[in-house]
């Protein structure tokens, strides 16, 4: 039998700190800081409940994050 695999390790960044950024500010900082995968969405999309270790998504309304989370 395979061993599990370990999950790699997320960056240690708060998703809350990208609030309020124009979008393509947050998504550079985003991958400078080590998210391997930056989504943003439109308010309202219609999303899986998939959990992805290091993906970081953006709510974006109006050119800025309105919310951020990981996974």
């Amino acid at each position: 039998m395979a061993p599990i695999p370990t999950p790699p390790a997320e960056p240690q960044d708060s998703p809350e700190g990208y609030v309020g950024l124009e979008a393509g500010q947050a998504e550079r900082l985003a991958r400078e800081r080590g998210w391997s995968t930056v989504r943003s969405l439109p308010p309202g999309t219609v999303i899986t409940m998939e959990y992805r270790f290091g993906r970081l998504n953006f709510e974006v309304e109006g050119g800025r994050v309105a919310r951020a989370w990981k996974g």
